[in-house]
């Protein structure tokens, strides 16, 4: 069992969750934690003076509750909102955040995948804890 699995969650429909949730509810300790973590891409600099002031604020306060609320029946679940880019930014917080599990959810590849690498064969290959893929 994990003391602290790590479950990152984006909100498209080409990844579903829920499989990752599940099996983050049958991998952590009694006493465990579960971070659910949504990773915003940055706002360029150009659009960011059509964006209304406190809109990114108010929407990661959204993700968060949506975060939290879709683990309510994790143990100690954590609902966080990082920004940068997906695959860096999972591993990193994972790092400083003394994770020892990662359940990422995967979608099939495609051919931007195969040139670009997908976010999930990212963090499998440079995390420094166990991962578990789900399909």
């Amino acid at each position: 069992m994990y003391k602290h699995i790590l479950v990152p969650v984006a909100f498209d429909e080409a990844h579903d969750p829920g499989e990752a949730v599940a099996v983050a509810r049958r991998l952590v300790a009694d006493d465990g934690q579960v971070s659910l973590l949504h990773v915003m891409a940055h706002v360029p600099s150009y659009v960011i003076n059509y964006v209304p002031e406190g809109f990114q604020a108010e929407a990661q306060t959204a993700i968060v509750a949506s975060l939290e609320a879709m683990g309510a029946d994790l143990p100690n679940v954590k609902g966080v909102v990082e920004e940068g880019h997906a695959g860096k930014t999972i591993v990193k917080w994972g790092a400083l955040n003394a994770v020892d599990c990662i359940v990422i959810a995967s979608h099939r590849p495609g051919v931007q995948d195969i040139v670009l690498g997908s976010t999930a064969a990212q963090v499998v290959r440079h995390a420094k804890c166990a991962v578990h893929v789900t399909r």
